[in-house]
């Protein structure tokens, strides 16, 4: 199995991609062959929606799923964003791949590209859907039940209410709109209702909190960083920082921490970077929520490798391998990351 970054590796993602390697995954260039010699293996790709460390877990179950089935299984991030993950699929196409599992940057418009891949080999999405695709099924959680456990830590973190500011790195995907509309119904104490849409810019109070805003940074970590000190800057009193991306919370940590907050400011996050595992463990960060990037590689690639035997009973009626997510808190944290690094370690 082999994990690219296309186009050609960042080096000063050196942090991620040491990561990375020690999955047994190894970055290559543009130019070199999906897998080398398959020896007639099906060939299996999952493709991420950006470079994270949330992406890195994936690869660690991609790889092993992959060598379970016999089937050769790699993971590709776009570093660029739709542009790269439009190249990267196509790109799949042209080498006769068997099986694409695609967490859509941009699902509206990318529905066209999505239903031209289904007509040429299976597809399924993960970790974010696109509905009114033509793809097989959708492995992942309920984004917007996920936020809501989200928002239910902001509320533990400040029993008496307070002013929130909320960090994400894009909200044209469909996890990332629902995820973050469930962060701020489960604050404001509203009901459920995933069909709510509150403008990121627009300031909303309610149940005791203020909601100054919601910044995005396109995956761009030094905006991310940027979106954090701003916040600290332009309000000094703010309460919590919520970072709804896997590499958010760290930036805030980083923030918080040279500007002598750390602490003070109330972190809840989501994904289970290693910071933010470490700040739950020291008790920087409240909580977070995970999800389960490991599982979501895993189970694409095994539905993959089975739909394309032609075994398609692996499909369930609603088209949706629930893959529930949870709450993280300090003492719940030594277990999870220990079970963490059995999964993710190098193979012998």
């Amino acid at each position: 199995m082999i994990m690219k970054l296309i186009p050609r590796c960042r080096w000063f993602l050196a942090p991620l991609l040491a990561t990375a390697l020690m999955t047994g995954c190894k970055p290559t260039p543009d130019s070199a062959p999906a897998s080398g010699n398959t020896g007639g293996k099906k060939k299996i790709a999952f493709v991420s929606n950006g470079v994270a460390s949330f992406w890195t877990i994936a690869a660690a179950g991609v790889k092993a799923a992959g060598e379970k089935a016999g089937v050769d299984a790699e993971t590709l991030m776009p570093v660029e964003g739709i542009t790269d993950q439009k190249r990267i699929i196509e790109d799949l196409l042209t080498r006769g791949i068997h099986g694409i599992a695609v967490s859509p940057i941009d699902p509206v418009n990318q529905t066209e590209l999505l239903n031209q891949v289904s007509r040429r080999t299976k597809l399924i999405t993960h970790d974010s859907d696109a509905p009114n695709s033509e793809r097989v099924l959708y492995i992942g959680m309920d984004n917007y039940k996920a936020g809501r456990l989200c928002g239910d830590l902001v509320r533990e973190a400040l029993p008496n209410g307070g002013s929130v500011m909320l960090f994400i790195g894009r909200l044209e995907q469909d996890n990332a709109k629902r995820r973050r509309q469930g962060v701020i119904d489960a604050i404001l104490g509203r009901p459920s209702n995933p069909s709510n849409f509150d403008p990121p810019s627009q300031v909303i109070e309610g149940n005791g909190f203020k909601i100054l805003g919601t910044l995005t940074d396109q995956f761009d970590r030094a905006k991310g960083k940027a979106n954090a000190e701003d916040t600290l800057a332009k309000y000094p009193d703010v309460n919590c920082m919520v970072g709804l991306f896997a590499y958010n919370p760290p930036l805030m940590i980083e923030a918080l921490s040279q500007a002598n907050k750390l602490g003070k400011v109330k972190v809840v996050a989501f994904d289970e970077d290693d910071a933010t595992l470490d700040g739950i463990q020291n008790g920087t960060v409240h909580g977070t929520v995970v999800q389960n990037p490991y599982l979501y590689g895993y189970k694409s690639v095994e539905i993959l490798a089975e739909l394309a035997k032609g075994n398609n009973s692996v499909v369930p009626a609603d088209k949706f391998i629930d893959i529930p997510a949870r709450q993280i808190r300090k003492d719940t944290v030594t277990e999870f990351w220990a079970d963490l690094k059995v999964k993710t370690a190098p193979t012998k």
